[in-house]
């Protein structure tokens, strides 16, 4: 496993704070911030989601668990197995909400580690495989279900006709398509006040944003930007995080702000936490990296 360096880390801090490079992640970056690697040695991370005192919990899939690294620095696994758990989230209630693939299935963690299973399937059929989750306001779920072939599957086919957005009522009783449009969506992240829902197409290179209705339904469907992404979260000043190639930033325009590099192959998902919620943590294929930030990261 590789570590970071104080050699690369100084790199990275200058390639983030150099003169006509980037220099729009001034916006946001704590002054002299530089990338640190908090943990590795692990299969592959994906998943983060901060609880309300700014413990991140994140999935290594491969490995079937979820890791917790709580704001005091120690790390220690939270569930395994977990269901194959991908993409997270963790609503005002402090239940964590589980896209766990290995049934195709949205879980419900409760803070007592109890597991109530919310959503298998779409019209009789089971979901291809939950990727990503956002909780909204009102309590609402949204959830896409993109197709990725998973080597714990008995199956090779998709079993929905399409990769969709899903809505499900806050009661959990009704489940809606809501975007059958896109080619593959994966991260989705939404505003504090419910009102606009981002959704990346990675497979079309596109992010969208879309009104939200009070019914659930999505409209008035824009381009946000020309890059897709796998994961995705949003600060309070409406700022949007992109995952692939590092950390890509847009304010709420569209307009790129920067790339925050970092040194793995595959960028998988990003959130804020700690205990001022002014931490950007990114889960890295085999690490997970944290970096400082002046802005807030939006609960």
């Amino acid at each position: 496993m590789r570590y970071i360096t104080s050699i690369i880390a100084a790199a990275l801090f200058l390639s983030l704070s150099a003169p006509g490079q980037d220099e729009g992640l001034s916006k946001i970056l704590k002054p002299g911030a530089q990338l640190e690697k908090l943990a590795g040695s692990f299969s592959f991370t994906e998943g983060p989601a901060a609880d309300a005192e700014g413990n991140v919990f994140f999935t290594d899939q491969p490995n079937d668990r979820i890791m917790e690294w709580k704001v005091d620095g120690s790390l220690s696994t939270f569930m395994q197995p977990s269901g194959r758990s991908n993409g997270m989230f963790i609503d005002h209630k402090g239940n964590l909400w589980s896209c766990a693939d290995e049934k195709n299935e949205l879980w419900l963690i409760k803070p007592d580690k109890k597991v109530e299973v919310i959503a298998r399937e779409y019209e009789g059929r089971v979901f291809n495989g939950p990727n990503d989750v956002w909780v909204a306001p009102n309590g609402s779920i949204y959830l896409t279900d993109p197709f990725y072939r998973r080597s714990w599957w008995d199956h090779t086919q998709m079993p929905q006709d399409k990769q969709c957005v899903y809505y499900l009522s806050p009661d959990h009783k009704t489940i809606r398509r809501v975007a059958d449009d896109l080619e593959q969506p994966n991260g989705i992240v939404g505003t504090s006040d419910g009102k606009t829902l981002y959704i990346a197409d990675i497979r079309a290179s596109k992010t969208w944003s879309y009104s939200v209705q009070p019914d659930g339904a999505l409209t008035s469907k824009k381009l946000f930007c020309e890059l897709g992404s796998d994961g995705m979260t949003i600060d309070a000043k409406g700022n949007i995080y992109l995952t692939g190639k590092g950390v890509t930033v847009f304010d709420k325009t569209g307009k790129q702000l920067g790339n925050i590099p970092v040194s793995e192959n595959w960028t998988a998902n990003v959130c804020f936490g700690g205990r001022d919620r002014k931490e950007l943590f990114i889960t890295a294929s085999k690490g997970l990296y944290r970096i400082r930030t002046v802005v807030k990261g939006v609960w």
